[in-house]
């Protein structure tokens, strides 16, 4: 309810058209590389529809941070997950040097955020503020839905992750979605 309550509330931020299912949520993780000692970024967590499968994965040698600009996602994240660290603030402003002096940088980067939805001048901001903070052969991990993907935004944001990786991987569509997505797997 929480969702769909701030998709009317905050439809600018909220680009989902519902929450990411399960199926979606393990595929992103596995898909991530994500193990028990793994540093990640996980970009607009939302709801948490990835974050229950990304605290079951880590273990305790395992650092987490969420980026959410929803406060009301912001308080229910941080409610629903009290071990994990949460900060309420945009992607592209996030100052993250105190964050990685103590903790290093990211192995994993996860992200929920609506890529198709955003002009171009925000997908740039955003990439240039987060992937610097990956790791060389670290691993960034979003979704798109299918069909969205041959929108103009969405193949912009596609060329985009062949400019700042290495290499970017697409998985098949995961059906059992609403709608169905897939996955980018960009490495660094």
């Amino acid at each position: 309810m929480a969702f769909y309550r701030n998709f009317f509330e905050h439809f600018h931020h909220t680009g989902a058209l519902a929450p990411s299912g399960p199926k979606l949520a393990k595929h992103i993780v596995k898909a991530a590389g994500v193990t028990e000692n793994s540093h990640v970024l996980e970009l607009g967590p939302g709801t948490g529809a990835f974050t229950h499968d990304l605290e079951k994965t880590l273990g305790s040698a395992g650092e987490y941070l969420g980026i959410e600009i929803n406060a009301s996602f912001h308080s229910h994240l941080q409610d629903l997950h009290p071990e994990l660290h949460f900060e309420q603030a945009p992607g592209q402003d996030f100052d993250f040097s105190s964050w990685i002096e103590k903790h290093g940088q990211f192995d994993v980067i996860v992200s929920g955020l609506p890529w198709a939805k955003f002009p171009e001048e925000l997908q740039c901001a955003l990439l240039d503020n987060v992937v610097p903070r990956l790791k060389e052969g670290g691993t960034f991990v979003t979704f798109a839905y299918t069909g969205v993907h041959l929108l103009k935004p969405a193949k912009r944001f596609r060329k985009l992750l062949d400019d700042y990786f290495a290499d970017v991987q697409r998985t098949h569509s995961i059906m059992l979605n609403f709608p169905p997505a897939f996955v980018f797997v960009a490495t660094k």
